[in-house]
């Protein structure tokens, strides 16, 4: 979803919705308000869209894209800066307080909000699919290459252990919703546990 080989109008449309999408109420988003903070006709936007719902999707899949970025930019720098397994398991616990923070939670549920939507919409589910998988690679990625250095156990597989890392962070959704909170300190502790006891279990690291 590259800005800078979209057309000047379309990008006009996509970063509006965009911008709707930060405000107050993004789930009633109109096509009348787009236009009217836009200042693109109803004409030009069907000429970019198939329709508003597309216009709708692409803007959610464009912020996911954003998060995408950073994380996987904040994953690679891990492993750069990193000389021991040690440096991965501090690693993977900033990330994991980042993630499951109280001003996250926006973007948990509108992760959540934007997977809700995939399952029932095969045209935006291969938009955010790119993106998922995307963002899984550079998981995975970081997990086989410290297996490979002995500095994580080498019997876990890195695809499973990528998924269940992003899981937990999406899992914190229940969390949000409900009215009486776990304590942020305590759910932090029970999630390095587990990715302690399975990813750093290695004979050197029992």
């Amino acid at each position: 979803m590259s800005k800078a080989a979209m057309h000047p109008t379309r990008e006009k449309l996509l970063l509006t919705m965009v911008e709707m999408l930060d405000g107050p109420d993004p789930e009633h988003v109109t096509v009348e308000e787009v236009l009217s903070r836009s200042g693109v006709s109803r004409g030009s936007l069907y000429h970019h869209f198939e329709d508003f719902e597309q216009l709708y999707e692409t803007g959610l899949a464009y912020r996911i894209t954003q998060w995408v970025t950073e994380s996987a930019e904040a994953i690679e720098n891990i492993f750069v800066t990193a000389s021991s397994g040690e440096d991965i398991r501090e690693g993977v616990r900033a990330i994991t307080a980042a993630s499951q923070g109280a001003n996250r939670r926006l973007n948990r549920l509108e992760r959540a909000r934007a997977f809700g939507l995939a399952g029932f919409n095969p045209r935006f589910q291969a938009v955010l699919g790119v993106e998922q998988a995307r963002m899984t690679e550079v998981f995975r990625s970081l997990i086989e290459r410290a297996q490979e250095r002995g500095w994580v156990n080498s019997s876990v597989d890195p695809m499973a252990m990528a998924v269940f890392i992003q899981a937990y962070t999406l899992g914190r959704v229940v969390d949000d919703i409900s009215p009486e909170k776990v304590d942020p300190n305590k759910w932090t502790e029970l999630i390095e546990a587990v990715v302690d006891h399975i990813l750093f279990a290695t004979p050197a690291n029992p």
